[in-house]
């Protein structure tokens, strides 16, 4: 493996990875291509490693790639005047970060950091243009990762409003999971509060419940799902309501790409 390291705001860097053991089909929404859309764009799709805590893209900046996670995990979070912040949505290898960009916006309020440390591939704006306006099987499946994306969002918003933050805290370790190949987290209790946008204390009180009913295990910011259909139970139907979404329409993608 050669790596090449690039200078990142923040005094961090991503490292772009030359790689055989990554493949873009790890990210889904690049696997439902068709084939010679995904050839037309290989050449272009830039493998990085990007760290745990960094930054993609600031509120109201300008957007210059979009971003396929493969093993990485990214969280959006809506930032207020005072700075606090809630996390609004996660993208992991189900989606893309940066729908502002094709959809015409080219900024968002929103901020996109780091949830969990890994690859993803990487495409220049211009490129993500160019093949969308072509108005082909890429725009098609751009606006069904965004129509899914937008039943995220709203779920979200309507979890925190309803729902306690036991059941809320089953609804993030789960989608978590979904985006993940092991059953477990690297992530304190002080982040997850961060995410959900919530005091510690009541995260601390919804782990210690999990953990006592044999859920989740849970030990210096390493939390390890053991019982993965209890915590399915403890969780309120935002859960089934956003994955079903994004099964439909990721489902259609790909039955739309076999035809």
């Amino acid at each position: 493996m050669f790596t090449l390291s690039v200078a990142y705001p923040r005094n961090k860097k991503i490292v772009v990875i030359m790689s055989a053991q990554h493949d873009p089909k790890q990210n889904r929404l690049l696997a439902a291509l068709p084939a010679e859309v995904l050839e037309r764009i290989a050449d272009d799709l830039e493998l990085v490693s990007i760290p745990l805590g960094e930054v993609l893209y600031e509120s109201g900046g300008q957007l210059q790639h979009v971003y396929f996670p493969t093993t990485a995990i990214v969280s959006l979070h809506y930032l207020m005047e005072n700075g606090a912040s809630a996390e609004i949505a996660g993208v992991g290898n189900e989606g893309v970060l940066g729908i502002s960009l094709f959809m015409g916006g080219n900024t968002t309020p929103s901020l996109a950091t780091v949830q969990t440390g890994g690859c993803c591939y990487r495409l220049k704006g211009r490129l993500m243009l160019e093949e969308f306006n072509r108005a082909g099987p890429m725009m098609r499946l751009m606006l069904r990762y965004t129509q899914a994306l937008m039943t995220q969002i709203s779920q979200t918003a309507v979890c925190n409003r309803h729902h306690s933050i036991e059941q809320q805290l089953c609804r993030w370790l789960l989608l978590t999971l979904d985006r993940l190949p092991t059953n477990e987290l690297t992530m304190t209790q002080e982040l997850i509060a961060g995410m959900l946008g919530v005091r510690r204390e009541g995260i601390t009180e919804a782990a210690g419940n999990l953990q006592r009913a044999g859920l989740i295990s849970y030990r210096r910011g390493h939390i390890t799902v053991l019982d993965r259909s209890g915590l399915e139970s403890r969780a309120c139907e935002c859960y089934g309501v956003v994955k079903k979404e994004f099964h439909r329409l990721l489902s259609d993608a790909a039955t739309a790409k076999e035809h």
